[in-house]
């Protein structure tokens, strides 16, 4: 058995069903194109490996400002696995009722502010409170879920509700339930997920849309860019002007915290 040849093709498989969702990832980056282009930016929440989605949306090469990763390490720092810091503590605080709560007094919201949630399941805690919190704001939720494993998953909270009862726009990340998609002879257990490689594929797609937005509408977004591709001194231009971008959109956000 090619395991590395059968990772490979179910990877081509995610590939096809994003992109037949290419109605919903365009309408997404139709909401997030007008919240930036109203001066604001689009919230980003993910808990776990979600967070990958999340700085892969900004900041890195290729991505703009008008994005506000929201990444809380207590809930996505993986690194240590044990002892402090570890993985059991986030485990246990993305299912903390109320923690949601918490994080997102930090941040004014707007009603021309849109959201991203990321969670493959759908059934955590903080990230479906985070949801609703942004859809009581009147801040349109867009979330990426994977559909098959969100369907054979029970929720954390006690209604039973999950993420996409509290999203506008539903995207799928085409990884199977259980989200490991490849079987070794003699071992029983799955390794090698899939639900990143979608997720990023979405959120690319994504961008890459917004971008043609922005640039359509007279406002081409200032792209981190390698020296590479434009010389050192427009990379650096063009880093320093993005930067400044992002601090001033966030300056605005934090300004009307807790309102």
């Amino acid at each position: 058995m090619n395991v590395i040849k059968t990772y490979v093709d179910k990877c081509r498989t995610i590939a096809d069903k994003v992109e037949a969702q290419q109605g919903k990832i365009a309408a997404a980056a139709q909401w997030f194109a007008q919240s930036i282009l109203s001066g604001r930016v689009v919230h980003v929440f993910g808990t776990g490996h979600s967070r990958i989605m999340a700085e892969e949306l900004w900041p890195r090469y290729g991505s703009f400002p008008g994005f506000n990763p929201i990444v809380e390490l207590s809930l996505t720092y993986h690194n240590n696995v044990v002892g402090a810091n570890g993985q059991r503590q986030a485990m246990f605080l993305e299912n903390v009722p109320g923690l949601a709560e918490r994080i997102l007094r930090n941040f004014g919201l707007d009603k021309k502010d849109t959201a991203l949630v990321i969670s493959s399941s759908g059934c955590n805690i903080v990230p479906i409170e985070m949801a609703e919190l942004f859809r009581n704001k009147s801040v349109k939720v867009v979330a990426i879920i994977t559909k098959d494993h969100l369907e054979k998953s029970v929720s954390k909270r006690k209604d039973g509700k999950k993420l996409t009862d509290f999203a506008d726009i539903v995207l799928d990340s085409g990884a199977p339930a259980g989200d490991s998609m490849i079987y070794v002879p003699g071992l029983d257990t799955p390794v090698s997920p899939g639900s990143t490689v979608g997720g990023v594929m979405i959120v690319n797609s994504i961008k890459a849309e917004v971008a043609r937005i922005l640039t359509e509408s007279g406002h081409p977004p200032k792209v981190l860019t390698a020296p590479s591709i434009v010389g050192d001194e427009r990379a650096q231009l063009l880093f320093e002007s993005a930067y400044d971008e992002h601090a001033h959109r966030m300056a605005d956000v934090y300004r009307l915290a807790g309102n």
